[in-house]
């Protein structure tokens, strides 16, 4: 018998205690931390080309500054179903991002004096310029709705571009925003986040010359409003599109969510009546003074001009 057998049997008899041997505690191994994402690096300094005959092989680009929710997608549908004009999904371009991976490189860009942000509009129109091309038309329209945010950018990227605004009853487009994913964004959420692009397209309609469209415009007298449009652009109306899903199954087919409204009342290949606006009670407050902004402050009534 050993002798800790020996304690124990002496002890445990007496007492009904016992001797243990004790383990050290086992080395925990600390936890992995989760790996933190990247900080989104600064958008560069930018500034006109210095040689826009060579510099740029897009001419006279159109741009659509929206915020979400406003109609966008049916208003670049119409555009598509020009003869002259090439209206295609959301490119998101602006995300198009370009960098030396060595500090040579960059060297030999600046000799040419070419830095970051003319690298990445060279890269920009290089893009846009080859969907033009690929559509065989003339005049190419993007309406991507977080350009609003770079509008100043794209002024100074292409400085013959213009500029077409569109406009709806902020109300309209928070409860459209919460209705496009009720669970992600419930309606105050929506009107927020809503209102960010709101902001963001007030300031490009103070700095840049273009022309504004409505939406309750355009669904209540397509034609008239797309005569408006037609004329600002330089091109005859043409009444096709107003039916602009005739002959473009293939087009209505493709719409695909993230790139553009793909829900079905887009896909009906025609500008649809607009809903009845909000009441002025229904109108969030953090949206009021946009309201007023844009001419949608209720009337005497409750009615919005």
């Amino acid at each position: 018998m050993t002798l800790l057998r020996k304690i124990n049997a002496a002890l445990g008899s007496a007492t009904g205690f016992r001797v243990c041997r004790v383990h050290p505690p086992a080395v925990r191994e600390p936890a992995a931390r989760k790996p933190v994402p990247p900080a989104r690096p600064e958008p560069p300094p930018f500034r006109p080309p210095a040689h826009p005959e060579t510099d740029r092989l897009l001419r006279r680009p159109v741009f659509i500054i929206a915020p979400v929710r406003s109609g966008s997608t049916l208003l670049r549908m119409t555009l598509n179903a020009h003869s002259r004009l090439h209206a295609p999904h959301e490119l998101h371009f602006r995300r198009l991002e370009v960098r030396c991976t060595t500090r040579l490189a960059e060297r030999a860009l600046s000799v040419l004096d070419l830095h970051r942000a003319d690298l990445e509009h060279l890269l920009w129109d290089r893009v846009l310029h080859r969907e033009l091309v690929r559509s065989g038309k003339s005049c190419l329209v993007e309406k991507t709705p977080s350009n609003a945010f770079v509008h100043d950018r794209l002024a100074a990227c292409w400085p013959d571009a213009r500029f077409v605004f569109l406009l709806r009853h902020p109300g309209a487009i928070a409860r459209s925003w919460h209705e496009a994913d009720p669970v992600r964004r419930d309606p105050e959420q929506a009107a927020c986040d809503a209102l960010r692009y709101m902001r963001a397209v007030e300031r490009a309609r103070a700095a840049l010359p273009g022309h504004t469209v409505r939406y309750e415009e355009l669904t209540g007298d397509p034609e008239g409003a797309l005569r408006e449009l037609c004329a600002f652009l330089g091109e005859e109306f043409e009444p096709g599109m107003v039916e602009y899903g005739a002959g473009r199954a293939r087009e209505i087919d493709g719409l695909e969510k993230g790139l553009g409204d793909w829900r079905e009342k887009i896909r009906t290949g025609r500008v649809q009546p607009g809903r009845d606006l909000p009441d002025a009670e229904e109108v969030p407050a953090v949206l009021r003074e946009v309201c007023d902004a844009w001419g949608y402050a209720p009337e005497p009534g409750g009615v919005a001009r």
